[in-house]
């Protein structure tokens, strides 16, 4: 398990450190119907740091992002909704568009921002294989319509059809899922150490699906979301029924930006 562990540290920490790290987004900006510029230039609706005045434009209509260069063809853009979204570069920048329920905003990135501030790692709590928790995986009659919100104050309905139900010093609790997949099940949960030890907004947490009636938590591979990174990200926040009554001293702890 500690080779695990140490892998799974290992690739998080590439993650983070990599060009395509939340830690070099420099940009959100929220789409308006029809035609938005992107340049340099002061008014432009996607502003680059430097560059042309006038780059091209972002088109959104008909339920379409069509990126229009100043010189070049349109091409449709594919927003992250269903995966990896089309992403359009231009000299160490690049942006890209996301949904978020039905609200288009372009994300903009700095490829190179680790010259300027490379990244120094996260640091974790002790493993403690307490934290590797066997839970109940228990379907809910009738399943439960959410209304989660995100950092941004938006709201996005989730689907609960199972809980995860298990039991710490006595105490019975429960974590619903954001999201079940095939390979995965996402949680986003926060506990006592929220805002003190580990970040405010609380930590996410995946695990394998469940088999047999069961899922399997290990709280040591909790992780901070995107949005302890950066500003820039539109990170769901934990549900009131995942809000965990005691202290999860496993996984991530807070980050603290280099001064």
């Amino acid at each position: 398990m500690q080779d695990e562990l140490k892998n799974w540290r290992a690739k998080r920490h590439a993650e983070l450190a990599g060009s395509d790290s939340w830690l070099g987004l420099i940009g959100l900006f929220w789409l308006e119907p029809g035609r938005n510029s992107v340049g340099s230039a002061d008014d432009a609706v996607v502003r680059l740091p430097g560059g042309p005045a006038h780059l091209g434009d972002l088109l959104w209509q008909d339920g379409k992002v069509i990126w229009q260069p100043v010189d070049g063809e349109a091409l449709v853009l594919q927003t992250d909704i269903a995966g990896q979204p089309t992403v359009v570069e231009f000299q160490n920048w690049a942006f890209f568009p996301v949904d978020r329920e039905n609200r288009i905003a372009a994300r903009l990135r700095d490829r190179n921002w680790a010259a300027a501030q490379p990244f120094n790692g996260v640091d974790y709590f002790d493993f403690d294989a307490a934290w590797q928790i066997e839970a109940a995986w228990q379907p809910l009659s009738p399943p439960l319509r959410m209304e989660v919100p995100n950092v941004s104050g938006e709201l996005k309905m989730v689907d609960v059809a199972y809980q995860a139900l298990f039991e710490i010093d006595g105490q019975t609790v429960t974590l619903l899922p954001m999201s079940v997949g095939e390979r995965e099940v996402f949680f986003v949960f926060r506990d006592r150490t929220s805002g003190k030890e580990t970040y405010g907004a609380g930590r996410f947490l995946k695990a394998r699906p469940p088999a047999g009636g069961k899922i399997r938590l290990d709280f040591n591979l909790a992780f901070n979301p995107p949005c302890a990174f950066t500003p820039f990200a539109t990170c769901p926040l934990p549900p009131p029924e995942n809000w965990l009554p005691f202290a999860v001293p496993a996984g991530e702890r807070k980050w603290n930006k280099p001064t």
